[in-house]
């Protein structure tokens, strides 16, 4: 069936028919009727799945995709166009441009904790330049997934995009099969599967894998509002975001005032029983329920800490004074457990960023810009965002993607567009002047060459003269 799928892409492909912006318009269109009509049931698919709030579903995924899918149908013509490069004087009255062309047959696997969102936007790059893409989603999400399978082909080309379903051996069929780009969203322990697996072809990749994301809060910036967003973006989708800050770095000073001002937010966010709010979601399986349980082992929490295995459910959890050695700090947690360690000024926090892998995104509360600015110059991340946490990713205009183990490659906006095109590179010569080509043939004889290259060179600069001065009259 895998097998089946990609030959019948790759036929279709190579049908010619997603050459034409019209028809590749034509496509993002029904794509973005797709999202419209049928909101009510995705939404549905991602309360069967997460517990997702039917709030936090146009929120969180569906207005990205519109968005995503509105600026390709804008500037589509601008990004597909020639791209016009500088010339030398040897090639002065050449054309020369970057040509963006199709790479062909995209294999796109997508991920569990945002199903459509983090599956459909390189969807969306991969039909703007005009490839045709086989769609993995995630079996974890299993009612997003069948939904996904059954609502694409309705709308798109069914032969140029279609959807496998399955688990861990579909996937693994897919990555024996020979395809122009891989585009991976998921853990960094199976990143390495496929970027292994693409090797064998030569496959290029796109890695969006997780990490550690770090947000350090400044003993001197409003705590109080740090507190609300860091909440927000650490407990939101019950803590399954690969850009949820991870855990919080802050002096031993601020400590309490922190833990108290998380307290009182989720105490407005989801009430004094999270279990009953529904605007809070669940663990996605039993597995990840229960590596998270383990996670907390040997700690007592100071905010939350009550679980329900029934329901996959575990309260907001923060958790004071981890040793920076211990395991919970050293795996991502994927989930609704918030360690703070102490730190003793923003260079301490540096060092303790450098340390570790580099992070997909890097949080910085702090109200002095020239701090600020000292921290994002003297760590690296995938993407940084001071006093909030998350919002980057909501730019089309930035580059999304990590930077070592947190991932390679990026996309958003045209950066989806240009990550899955060829920019090919085209020189267009005349047969004429060939005296300024005398020089590199043989045989070769310096003198004979410098007196050829001197003559062209002067033909052209007279040539050049010519043409500015025809110009300006």
């Amino acid at each position: 069936m895998e097998r089946q799928a990609v030959n019948r892409a790759k036929e279709a492909f190579l049908s010619g028919r997603t050459r034409p912006l019209e028809f590749r318009l034509q496509q993002l269109h029904a794509l973005q009727r797709m999202i419209t009509e049928k909101e009510t049931e995705i939404c549905t698919s991602l309360k069967q799945d997460i517990n997702r709030s039917q709030y936090d579903t146009p929120l969180l995924e569906l207005i990205g995709i519109e968005n995503e899918i509105s600026l390709a149908i804008e500037k589509l013509t601008q990004w597909a166009a020639p791209r016009q490069v500088d010339r030398n004087i040897l090639t002065v009255s050449d054309e020369v441009y970057v040509q963006p062309e199709p790479l062909g047959v995209v294999l796109i696997i997508g991920a569990w904790n945002y199903p459509w969102a983090v599956t459909l936007q390189p969807l969306v790059g991969a039909i703007a330049a005009g490839n045709a893409a086989v769609v993995k989603p995630s079996e974890l999400s299993e009612y997003s997934s069948l939904l996904l399978r059954a609502l694409l082909p309705r709308y798109l080309d069914k032969d140029l995009y279609p959807v496998v379903t399955g688990g861990v051996s579909e996937t693994q069929e897919l990555l024996r099969l020979r395809f122009d780009h891989i585009f991976y969203t998921g853990s960094s322990t199976v990143g390495k599967v496929v970027m292994e697996a693409a090797a064998r072809h030569l496959t290029p990749v796109t890695l969006e894998l997780g990490g550690k994301s770090p947000c350090y809060i400044d003993k001197n910036c409003d705590i109080r509002i740090a507190c609300r967003r860091i909440t927000w973006g650490k407990f939101v989708n019950c803590g399954q975001t690969c850009i949820a800050p991870d855990y919080i770095l802050c002096e031993p000073c601020i400590q309490g005032r922190v833990v108290e001002c998380i307290r009182q937010t989720l105490l407005e966010f989801y009430g004094a029983d999270p279990k009953c709010s529904p605007d809070y979601g669940r663990i996605i399986n039993q597995r990840h329920f229960s590596r998270i349980m383990s996670l907390m082992e040997g700690y007592t929490p100071v905010i939350g800490g009550q679980t329900d295995a029934s329901q996959r459910y575990i309260a907001p959890t923060v958790l004071k004074d981890v040793p920076p050695h211990s395991r919970l700090m050293q795996e991502e947690i994927f989930g609704p457990l918030l360690p703070i360690v102490a730190v003793s000024d923003m260079d301490d926090a540096i060092r303790f960023v450098n340390e570790r892998e580099k992070p997909l995104a890097l949080y910085i509360f702090c109200s002095d810009k020239k701090a600020t600015k000292k921290m994002i110059e003297e760590t690296t991340s995938g993407g940084v965002t001071v006093n909030d946490v998350m919002m980057h990713y909501t730019l089309s205009s930035l580059p999304f993607g990590g930077v070592g183990q947190s991932g390679m490659g990026c996309y958003h906006g045209k950066h989806t567009f240009d990550q899955l095109s060829h920019q090919r590179a085209c020189l267009i010569r005349s047969l004429g002047m060939e005296s300024v080509n005398l020089s590199r043939y043989p045989p070769q004889d310096r003198r004979r060459a410098r007196r050829e290259v001197l003559g062209s060179l002067c033909f052209v600069c007279v040539f050049v003269c010519l043409f500015v001065s025809l110009f300006v009259c």
